[in-house]
């Protein structure tokens, strides 16, 4: 008896042995990938070109009104159906294909509602397993019928997390505008996180676009969508790397706007839009991180973004839900003091497409 049960312990043993060096090989395997696939942007590099409309040839005027409309479109993931594991909610994707589908036609109606002379966009897939594989920089350009110029910001063969896995991951952000413009590329924003889970985490970046003027100057844009599940470091350096960049650009006689998703409430929201203990909250900017003269360009009177610890679709349908949700103000523009503010709205599209409300904003260059 005592023979046959110290052999089922040793062949247990084996068992549970075999099973822990196969678990061990095979996430060295895992690492070794991703490690490998990793995506290793340069300082700076071209953007690329995406749709084949033509530039007009008329430049950006001086002292003629400008409209900008930035929206963060989730990857048409995030519609009102839709809530998202790192925010308290449980999914990794939209269950079905048509879920994304519905929530990218509901994006380009919604962005032909509003022309304007630039679109600041964020968080467009084009080849991403979280959005069934379908490519929004392609849809997008044709559906504007404007040339798309864009860079990725999350970038991985396989993300290995949660269960079920994310995936393949290419997103990034863009920018569509008939203007010409002369030089078009991503400048790279500092990564706060270390090996192994730099790896599979987005490299977050600036798109920086330049726009000849009459003068001799230009007009420089920046299109970003700062750090978000972060402790902290990385918002802080990345805005600093931002700040650090526009102003050398004015000082160099050019104007400058920065747009796009922050990440972080702006000075003067937070009355308004309390953080919730327990849930994801966004960081706080820092009041005084602009040189004089500079501008946040934000309207604090609708929330820009709301939370996805559950899906929207109940507070659709119920004022009462709808009233206690958690909401930020995160996006917004940061304009150079040679750029007056003509107007700035959150246009409040009640989050149906979206886990953010797209921004418009007006502005003239000064003479």
């Amino acid at each position: 008896m005592k023979t046959f049960l110290g052999r089922s312990i040793l062949l247990i043993l084996k068992v549970v042995g075999g099973i822990i060096a196969v678990a061990a090989v095979s996430f060295g395997i895992l690492l070794l990938f991703i490690t490998i696939t990793e995506y290793r942007p340069q300082d700076k590099e071209p953007a690329e070109i995406i749709g084949e409309a033509a530039l007009t040839k008329e430049s950006v005027e001086l002292a003629k009104p400008i409209d900008i409309v930035s929206w963060n479109i989730g990857y048409c993931g995030l519609g009102a159906g839709q809530d998202f594991f790192m925010d308290g909610g449980t999914m990794v994707r939209p269950s079905d294909k048509k879920e994304v589908e519905e929530n990218l036609a509901g994006v380009i109606e919604t962005l032909k509602r509003y022309p304007s002379d630039f679109y600041f966009i964020q968080e467009m897939d084009k080849s991403s397993k979280r959005s069934y594989y379908i490519d929004q920089t392609a849809a997008l350009a044709e559906a504007l019928g404007t040339a798309l110029t864009y860079t990725y910001n999350f970038k991985a063969s396989y993300v290995p997390y949660p269960i079920p896995p994310i995936g393949k991951v290419a997103s990034g952000v863009g920018l569509f505008t008939r203007y010409p413009f002369t030089d078009a590329y991503r400048f790279a924003l500092p990564v706060p996180f270390k090996w192994p889970v730099s790896t599979v985490n987005l490299k977050r970046c600036m798109l920086i676009i330049r726009f000849p003027l009459e003068s001799g100057r230009e007009l420089v844009t920046a299109v970003l969508h700062l750090e978000a599940y972060d402790e902290g470091e990385g918002k802080i350096a990345q805005t600093k790397a931002v700040v650090d960049f526009i102003r050398a650009e004015y000082e160099a006689g050019n104007y400058v706007i920065a747009g796009g998703d922050f990440n972080q409430i702006f000075p003067g929201s937070r009355s308004l839009y309390p953080l919730y203990d327990g849930l994801w909250a966004p960081g706080v900017m820092d009041g005084g991180l602009l040189p004089e003269g500079w501008h946040f360009a934000v309207d604090d009177r609708v929330p820009s973004c709301r939370l996805n610890n559950a899906p929207y679709r109940s507070a659709l349908s119920d004022e009462n839900i709808r009233k206690k949700w958690p909401y930020y103000v995160i996006d917004g523009f940061i304009v150079s003091p040679n750029i007056s503010i003509m107007s700035v709205e959150t246009l409040d599209e009640s989050f149906r497409y979206a886990d953010h409300n797209p921004v418009k904003l007006r502005v003239t260059l000064n003479p």
